[in-house]
């Protein structure tokens, strides 16, 4: 075949010409087919032969494709080699995935499309930094059995400035990075490092990223602040991830048009539904509200709706307000403050379903029958006001404990509270039947005293009214995700990945030292969990078993792959109830609208690989959200104890490592180290199918869940690390403590 025969004139063959036409000014060859194409012709391509081969001829066409393929090369979708041609990552046995940095110089490459992480040795981390997008092939096996890359190409550097403390030496200054996954110090030249002194905290900006012969170097652009000041640690989370804080002109420019209220012309061709007594249920300082709910008996079965912020008609695609709410990914919440995904005007205001006001809202309309099947569901723009603004607490006392004062207070609600009640016990015992996994753990609140220091950390207690809520929300995201697959819409769902074959061998390795097993083979569902959680309820070492089933799974991530999510045993879920404070779910609501609305998969304003991407992106931020607040939890938990050194507390092993012993202090539920050197004499093994230590001489074992005495002898802020040595040897572990407990599940 000639080359002239091999021709091909895009515009009548690209099956998204007419939705690249609608997007831009001049239309490029859509990325599917551009992947389509090289895949078809198994060779990679120069810009000049793509052109040829397509017959793109006008210079700002040229120029639009040479655009399109840069951006699907940062994408990680192709790849350029050094002699310009192009070809597909797929068909090139290489791996395209996001960098997860490890302190002790390591990390990890976690792929684009899934499967096994590769491992990242310390030396070809040289050139790397916690974030970045890459290109990696796999190099070959470690000794450890695991997967070796080996860098092909940085894709991007996602690590631009880091926060950290400044320190000099001999006249050369440096940032100690203060997130101990960027394992490497930040230079600063003399003339950069304007006016910093030496143990203040400050943000450096990365000018030179680093290579296999050369550090980072960077210059500081702000001085935050001394290390002790009160609310410091908050403010070095939010540089040190990076999180967005201040709205770009363009977004209050546009804020700007938003009416106090919603006009009566918004309302029109909407369900109208402020008639029926939808009321939302929230914690007492709540200030947005994502979700009202509503329940009635009709003959033999149930009909459930749930109402949702209609975001989607306030924030459009391609707008200043969307951009923002898609680079922020979601809303941050620190002991002390919020950083919201959307501004206040809408976040709490235009989109909050506050009490007695219209708001627009997306309406999930279910019918269920009394063993909580869902018999059919529906989806419906509509105009709704809450009937009330109502708290965990007095719904658990109205509902629960029949608190007589509070059901007469608001005794035009009983009927429909008393109904959702109702279908929440059908709701829970199909939960329990379909085999859903429950893991109880303690959450935690901190209380503030005088100048911003930590009073107290308390335990917070989950009731029937949180389960309530929680169950309408998940029949929801299920009824979503259906809906939009039974339309093959592209979107993201949320996708919880089964136990892996080497974390299942672990398991079950541990699992018959205790005289246990897990059902399934090779594939246990979530219901041999659960019937396993269940078997060890009341044994003495059911919170190690439970622990240990929980470090088996996977974390939850946003992809558009028709996955499962098993720790809520659903064949599909998605995100749909809270799109104020998630970007994924504002992109499920937008979905629904465009079917709603007569649309077609391929006149979506978002593509399969677009969803890729987004979901990737969307898995980065909720893990950046977590660190952050996690960081910030764990300094003001370290500046609690300073003054609590040569204090002797119980406490119980929450993880096992070859260096020690991590515990879990029952008092505070602040965690410290037991480092190895400060056990008996003895040389210890560390068992890691066991979860323990064992003294080579006296037998001695250390195991996770075992009640220790220990002294507090170090609080290191800088690292965030409390040291503690033993004083007591172990005791079995006993019984859950009579004190207030959590249920609380893995993030779904």
């Amino acid at each position: 075949m000639t080359q002239k025969q091999r021709r091909i004139p895009w515009r009548k063959n690209d099956p998204f010409f007419q939705r690249e036409q609608e997007k831009y000014e001049r239309a490029v060859p859509s990325r599917e087919f551009l992947q389509a194409f090289l895949e078809e012709r198994g060779v990679l391509m120069t810009l000049e032969e793509l052109c040829d081969a397509l017959q793109v001829k006008d210079p700002n066409d040229v120029e639009a494709l040479r655009r399109r393929l840069r951006a699907m090369e940062r994408d990680g979708q192709l790849i350029c080699n050094r002699r310009q041609g192009y070809g597909l990552v797929s068909k090139m046995d290489l791996i395209t995935g996001r960098v997860i940095g490890h302190p002790e110089g390591y990390g990890f490459l976690i792929p684009d499309e899934g499967g096994d992480d590769l491992f990242i040795s310390p030396r070809q981390m040289r050139s790397l930094l916690h974030g970045d997008r890459a290109v990696m092939r796999l190099a070959g096996i470690d000794q450890r059995g695991r997967r070796e890359g080996a860098l092909v190409e940085v894709l991007e550097r996602n690590t631009l400035r880091v926060v950290g403390r400044f320190f000099q030496e001999r006249g050369l200054g440096f940032v100690l990075p203060d997130n101990r996954r960027i394992h490497q110090d930040i230079l600063i030249p003399p003339e950069y490092q304007n006016d910093a002194q030496p143990g203040q905290i400050v943000i450096a900006e990365i000018i030179e990223q680093p290579s296999k012969k050369s550090r980072p170097i960077g210059r500081v652009k702000e001085v935050l602040g001394d290390h002790m000041a009160p609310g410091m640690e908050v403010e070095i989370a939010i540089a040190g991830y990076d999180i967005p804080t201040e709205w770009p002109a363009a977004v209050l420019a546009e804020t700007e048009c938003f009416a106090p209220e919603v006009p009566e012309s918004a309302t029109r061709d909407r369900w109208d539904v402020r008639g029926l007594p939808l009321v939302t249920i929230d914690g007492v300082t709540a200030r947005d509200f994502d979700d009202a709910v509503y329940c009635e008996r009709r003959g033999q079965n149930w009909r459930l709706l749930v109402a949702i912020a209609d975001v989607s008609h306030y924030v459009h695609p391609g707008a200043a307000l969307d951009e923002e709410a898609q680079r922020r990914g979601n809303s941050v919440y620190f002991p002390d403050r919020v950083i919201p995904m959307l501004p206040e005007v809408l976040s709490n205001g235009l989109c909050s379903l506050n009490p007695r006001v219209d708001r627009l809202c997306m309406i999930c309309d279910m019918t269920l029958n009394d063993e909580g099947r869902v018999l059919r569901s529906r989806f419906v723009e509509a105009v709704m006001r809450s009937h009330a603004r109502l708290t965990y607490d007095a719904v658990a006392a109205m509902l629960v404990e029949r608190n007589t004062p509070v059901r007469e207070e608001y005794g035009e609600l009983l009927p429909h509270l008393d109904n959702l009640y109702g279908l929440f016990r059908i709701l829970l015992r199909a939960r329990e039947a379909r085999g859903t996994i429950d893991f109880e753990t303690q959450e935690t609140v901190i209380e503030y005293g005088a100048d911003r220091k930590i009073e107290r950390i308390v335990p917070t207690e989950r009731n029937d009214a949180h389960r309530l809520i929680e169950e309408c929300m998940i029949a929801a995201n299920v009824a979503a995700a259906r809906f939009l697959r039974r339309h093959r819409m592209p979107t993201l769902y949320r996708i919880h990945a089964g136990p892996s074959r080497e974390k299942l061998e672990r398991l079950r390795g541990f699992l018959g030292e205790l005289g246990l097993r897990l059902g399934g083979g090779d594939e246990p569902t979530p219901k041999d969990y659960a019937q396993l959680l269940e078997r060890v309820r009341e044994r003495p070492d059911a919170h190690l078993v439970q622990t240990v089933l929980l470090r088996s799974l996977a974390q939850a991530v946003y992809s558009p792959a028709k996955e499962a999510h098993f720790g809520l045993a659903h064949e599909q879920y998605t995100h749909f109830t809270s799109p104020i404070r998630r970007y994924p779910d504002l992109l499920v609501h937008r979905a629904i609208r465009h079917v709603l609305r007569g649309g077609k998969p391929a006149g979506f304003f978002y593509t399969p690989v677009q969803m890729l991407s987004l979901g990737e992106h969307c898995s980065m931020t909720e893990r950046r959200a977590d660190e952050a607040t996690r960081d910030a939890v764990e300094w003001l938990k370290c500046e609690f104890m300073l003054d609590k050194i040569g204090d002797v507390f119980e406490g119980t092993v929450s993880s096992v490592t070859a260096f020690g012993l991590f515990v879990e202090l029952r008092e505070f539920f602040v965690e410290g180290l037991v480092h190895v050197t400060a056990l008996s004499n003895d040389y210890y093994h560390f068992d890691p199918v066991g979860h323990r230590l064992r003294g080579k001489n006296t037998g001695q074992t250390y195991r996770l869940g075992d009640t220790l005495q220990v002294r507090v002898i170090r609080v290191d802020l800088d690292d965030r690390k409390i040291d503690f040595e033993l004083v007591a040897p172990p005791r079995a572990a006993p019984k859950r403590a009579p004190r207030p407990k959590s249920r609380k599940r893995r993030r779904s």
